[in-house]
């Protein structure tokens, strides 16, 4: 659950440039979880622990989906996505962008179910999450703080109030993304109506709904996703559905986790421990260059050339190639390589 700051919800301020504003911040905050949920899919060695990586991937996949349904409606309204820029890559260990609260440091780190737990089902849990029986141990209440869904039907209402009194979406309909995605194709953003459909998704699969854990492709939202790996059981409809049990379990199929299916991988790497010259920074370098290529194909992406999504798939592919060649590289005995993330300011 992040809680977040009153400065997040102050762009939310009734005028079209704070709701402009507010999209911005949001894109930055779905591109933020994808090098720390990336940093432990590639952790997975080869081979291992196959179904928490399939569960981690999907994850990432409709994470990359979310920042694309914030840039066609920035666009929608008349916007424009800033991608290609130092700063919107987040410091980590850190907090996550927007006025985040500064509690929840979120760290490059190998997979672990302490990780998916205090740091992962963090970031995703609902306003209200839904609590099931873990082979007949319930989980204890969490405390009601404010979360992304809450910033998000922030952004709803303001599309609604000033549609409402005027036409706010003039933006280019060539700059909408409609390939890459299946709902991409479906959902066309041009008016309020479209908007709050493409923000709604975003909400439902990250948090499920106040009723179920369900997303709209009835698959558990990401909260419930991160859930299933750390209880190590699939949630599934309750098999004795009695007046009063709750309707989902985590009693399905164990789902396995082997820590010695992990790579010993550095935790929070940095220009510190890879010295000019070194092979490590080499191979840091290359893969940092990937990442920023991919952030360049990104920002010409949303600005109406769609046709560099094709660089941009091979930049991601690229990515997984140099990352894992990395965390199989020893950097000290009994710790190998990882990616700093890092965007390369002045590289074409």
């Amino acid at each position: 659950m992040i809680h977040l700051k009153e400065e997040l919800f102050a762009l939310l301020d009734g005028t079209i440039e704070g709701l402009r504003n507010a999209l911005q911040k949001a894109i930055e905050l779905e591109h933020a979880t994808i090098p720390p949920y990336l940093y432990a899919l590639y952790s997975i060695k080869p081979g291992a622990n196959a179904e928490v990586a399939g569960l981690l991937k999907s994850v990432v996949l409709q994470e990359m989906l979310h920042m694309a349904l914030d840039c066609n409606v920035l666009n929608a309204i008349g916007g424009a996505p800033k991608i290609d820029f130092s700063r919107f890559v987040p410091t980590y260990p850190g907090p996550l962008p927007g006025g985040v609260e500064s509690e929840l440091i979120v760290p490059l780190a190998p997979l672990s179910k302490q990780l998916v737990k205090t740091i992962f089902m963090t970031i995703e849990e609902p306003e209200d999450p839904l609590h099931f029986p873990v082979q007949m141990l319930a989980a204890a209440d969490a405390e009601r703080q404010q979360t992304i869904g809450e910033f998000y039907a922030g952004i709803v209402s303001q599309i609604r109030e000033l549609s409402a009194k005027h036409d706010i979406f003039t933006g280019d309909p060539a700059r909408q993304l409609t390939t890459g995605f299946p709902p991409l194709q479906c959902i066309h953003v041009h008016n309020a109506e479209t908007a709050v459909e493409a923000i709604d998704l975003i909400v439902e699969q990250g948090e499920g709904t106040r009723k179920s854990p369900l997303d709209p492709e009835h698959q558990a939202a990401h909260y419930y996703r991160f859930a299933e790996i750390y209880y190590g059981k699939k949630l599934i409809p309750n098999p004795d559905p009695r007046p009063g049990a709750p309707e989902y379990v985590y009693g399905g199929h164990s789902i396995a986790f082997d820590p010695a299916g992990v790579w010993p991988v550095i935790v929070n790497p940095s220009d510190c421990w890879y010295p000019a010259g070194s092979k490590a920074r080499s191979l840091d370098d290359a893969f940092n260059r990937n990442y920023t290529s991919l952030l360049k194909a990104l920002q010409l992406v949303f600005t109406g050339q769609p046709d560099w999504l094709g660089p941009a798939v091979q930049s991601m592919e690229g990515m997984k190639a140099q990352a894992m060649t990395m965390m199989s590289t020893e950097l000290v005995p009994g710790m190998t390589l990882g990616p700093t993330f890092r965007y390369l300011p002045g590289q074409a």
